[in-house]
């Protein structure tokens, strides 16, 4: 018998409320010129800290020793679903996320709009985080002038800032593609090409990409600074295992970005839509507190900050988070934890491989005695490094929902 499979054998009915709080990218490193300070140890975070002093601590590795997670595989790790045996395109995610029903045969992209130079290289994968309306605009353009490539219908939405997400409606596409995206300034965009050479419908998929690149980029030349885009995460929608069905929980999703809800839809949550705020999310969990026994809130400013390399704008982030945190405590989950999905060092300004601290809080999960959620805090914590993908049957433990294993 697998691990999922004792668990499901052991699964009682939920009795109380489960919460994942998720501020993306938490995770940092100390550094000499940080003052051996990580954002979250230089953050004034006093309910964060309040709740430290009866939870239990650790570090999560949210793949494996050493691999860097997109934001996909580490929320799916979060959920409980092995990343490396789950794997998911970002423009399925993103699609998803944006409202866009796909189908059968479907190869989703997630985009960038992004500034390119004269000779076409790379100068600016955010294109400067252009505002939403102007992302609106570049797509509304693109969307009247490129309705078709080759026998595919193109479908083009906007996201949120520079992001956008384009999708190949016809027949016999399939992914995955290698992204069409250097992932650093100071390189041309390459080409896609089908992970598996050896299909013929990747293979279609990847013309198709070349193609739409082809037909797009003079489009939007001439405007500035967001004069091409970068495209990644380029895959049809697999499946996987409802969320519900694998827990025994009724799940709900508070997220702002679309990136977020996609990957709680993908899994069957409820996409609660309308806050925009950390605030208003909680709130909103306050209101749809008794509909759901698992809840999902995300909060991404603290990964933003940490890919511009922002120390202080992360601190504040977190700062923001912490001072909306008492909303939330008014129905206290009966079980909490707080966490990111991956560290995003500011000297890195991008996704690392550091285990990523986690705080869970509940009436049995026993108290480590540390004052403060922190890196360092985590370190000395009763839950030690483990993979993120046993966060939830943690939570389930401590929310009373395993009968005992054996006599």
């Amino acid at each position: 018998m697998n691990q999922d499979a004792l668990y499901t054998e052991l699964t009682l009915k939920p009795t109380g409320k489960l919460a994942l709080v998720v501020l993306d990218g938490v995770g940092d490193v100390a550094t000499r010129e940080q003052g051996y300070l990580t954002p979250l140890e230089a953050a004034a975070t006093p309910n964060m800290d309040a709740l430290a002093k009866d939870a239990a601590q650790g570090r999560m590795i949210p793949v494996a020793p050493g691999i860097t997670p997109g934001s996909g595989p580490g929320h799916l790790g979060l959920f409980g679903y092995d990343p490396l045996e789950f794997k998911v395109g970002r423009g399925v995610i993103e699609a998803l996320g944006l409202g866009l029903e796909l189908r059968a045969g479907d190869v989703a992209a997630r985009a960038n709009f992004c500034t390119l130079d004269a000779k076409g290289i790379v100068t600016d994968r955010r294109a400067g985080r252009i505002d939403t309306k102007v992302c609106e605009e570049l797509c509304a353009l693109l969307s009247q002038k490129v309705k078709k490539v080759g026998d595919a219908e193109v479908i083009i939405k906007p996201g949120k800032g520079h992001r956008f997400v384009v999708v190949f409606r016809g027949k016999g596409l399939e992914g995955p593609l290698t992204d069409a995206d250097p992932h650093r300034e100071g390189f041309p965009v390459p080409a896609s090409t089908a992970v598996n050479a050896k299909d013929p419908k990747a293979r279609k998929a990847a013309k198709l990409v070349a193609d739409f690149y082809k037909v797009a980029l003079p489009v939007i030349a001439q405007k500035k600074p967001a004069n091409g885009f970068l495209m990644r995460g380029i895959a049809h929608q697999p499946h996987i295992p409802l969320f519900k069905d694998r827990y025994g929980l009724r799940p709900a999703c508070i997220a702002v970005y679309p990136m977020y809800k996609g990957l709680a839809q993908l899994v069957g949550m409820a996409k609660l839509e309308g806050p925009q705020t950390i605030a208003e999310q909680f709130e909103r969990y306050l209101a749809e507190y008794d509909n759901y026994d698992y809840f999902f809130i995300h909060f991404k400013y603290p990964d933003m900050y940490g890919e511009d390399g922002n120390f202080e704008a992360k601190k504040k982030a977190i700062e923001e988070f912490d001072a909306a945190l008492p909303i939330l405590l008014r129905k206290k989950p009966d079980v909490l934890a707080i966490t990111g999905d991956h560290s995003t060092p500011c000297v890195m300004k991008g996704h690392s491989w550091h285990p990523q601290p986690v705080m869970l809080h509940s009436a049995i999960s026993g108290s480590d005695k540390l004052d403060r959620f922190t890196e360092t805090g985590a370190n000395q914590g009763s839950l030690g490094i483990f993979a993120a993908k046993h966060l939830i049957r943690l939570m389930q433990a401590n929310a009373k929902m395993f009968d005992k294993f054996g006599a």
